[in-house]
């Protein structure tokens, strides 16, 4: 196939009149939002492994001694679901197996017609069979099993969809939508559920096309240039993606912390481990001058006074954190150290170095959904 990618006779826009041209930054825009989707998705699992494993180290072997013969290692490892067999799910499971990498028996996927997917693409069937991953239509089975469920379905299918899944659903599952037409307040009153995270972006026209036409998401993921387009802060590209969804992240995480009874202060401590470990060349060689967050970076001072140092940080509602200012709103748009820590911790994670020149452009995209 690649000594045909370059016959024009075989190009997308061959033969296309002048006047459609104008519309062919639609195609570019469509890849783009699906592999900044992708690549923040991957973060995002990839945070919560590291939580994980983080919770994990610091039981005591009494603490293992105690657990039930059932609760093997392997059952603290992060569980994901994917609800959809189409093309940005096929896609986003690519992306979690090679990326993250989520081992196959920990990714299952939930389809109308799981044969669809051999059909539509034998070898990726194939391929998820080889590995173990499990493809099977029961949504509520596949809630009921997940950490994490990625909603990667029509939004003319989403009533149907949560009705099936809102009586199986944990506190603890975090539901990640990727049903753009459905804003915050409506997932919520379907899913009967707060746990939920929905990334939004913004499209602006005037932007190179960067997004590489010709080459599968993994590869493009692994383009340094293409890669610090999708950081977080980053308008390249023409994508801007709205900083409530770090916001999301921060909560989510303190969120698995309260969920595995951990206490505010160790909890505090996981979150600068979690998010503040890649230095850049301004925090010095013993780090002194890194930034560490605060109790008052995620509650109100009021609240943070009050708090007895064994009690845990309180549940928060990652759909009212996504609509509305919090204690981190500020910290992250005013703290320039703690917005660069970010970044290479982002870049970190796909296995490149942010370059010095790279500044950090912040989305201030209005949160209303």
């Amino acid at each position: 196939m690649a000594m045909l990618e370059d016959l024009e006779s075989l190009q997308f826009d061959y033969g296309m009149e002048e006047e459609d041209r104008r519309w062919l930054y639609v195609l570019g825009r469509f890849r783009g939002l699906m592999i900044k989707g992708c690549a923040h998705a991957t973060f995002f699992c990839k945070l919560l492994r590291n939580l994980r494993q983080l919770l994990h180290e610091q039981h005591t072997p009494t603490d293992l001694e105690t657990r039930s013969l059932d609760d093997t290692p392997a059952d603290d490892e992060l569980k994901v679901g994917i609800i959809g067999g189409g093309h940005l799910g096929k896609q986003l499971a690519r992306v979690l197996l090679q990326l993250v990498p989520i081992p196959a028996e920990r990714l299952r996927i939930s389809t109308r017609r799981p044969e669809t997917l051999g059909e539509q693409c034998s070898a990726f069937c194939d391929e998820l069979q080889k590995l173990g991953v499990q493809c099977f239509y029961r949504n509520s089975r596949l809630v009921g099993w997940a950490d994490v469920i990625f909603l990667c379905c029509l939004s003319s299918q989403l009533p149907h969809i949560c009705s099936e899944i809102q009586t199986s659903l944990g506190k603890a599952c975090i539901v990640y939508s990727f049903v753009a037409a459905v804003p915050i307040p409506r997932l919520k009153l379907l899913l009967n559920h707060t746990n939920i995270l929905r990334p939004q972006y913004q499209c602006f026209e005037g932007f190179a096309d960067i997004w590489g036409a010709n080459k599968e998401i993994i590869a493009t993921l692994q383009d340094p240039v293409i890669l610090q387009a999708t950081c977080p802060f980053s308008p390249a590209g023409g994508i801007i993606l709205n900083i409530k969804w770090l916001e999301g992240l921060f909560y989510a995480a303190l969120n698995v912390c309260t969920a595995e009874a951990t206490p505010h202060l160790p909890a505090l401590q996981f979150m600068n481990e979690l998010f503040l470990s890649v230095h850049d060349e301004d925090c010095g060689e013993d780090g002194a001058s890194c930034p560490q967050f605060q109790l008052r970076d995620f509650v109100s001072k009021v609240y943070a006074k009050n708090l007895p140092r064994a009690r845990l940080f309180p549940w928060f509602e990652l759909t009212a954190v996504q609509l509305r200012e919090t204690p981190l709103s500020r910290h992250l748009l005013t703290n320039t150290a703690v917005r660069n820590h970010l970044m290479h911790l982002y870049c970190d994670s796909f296995g490149i170095s942010l370059t010095q020149e790279q500044q950090p452009v912040v989305s201030t995209g209005s949160p209303s959904q």
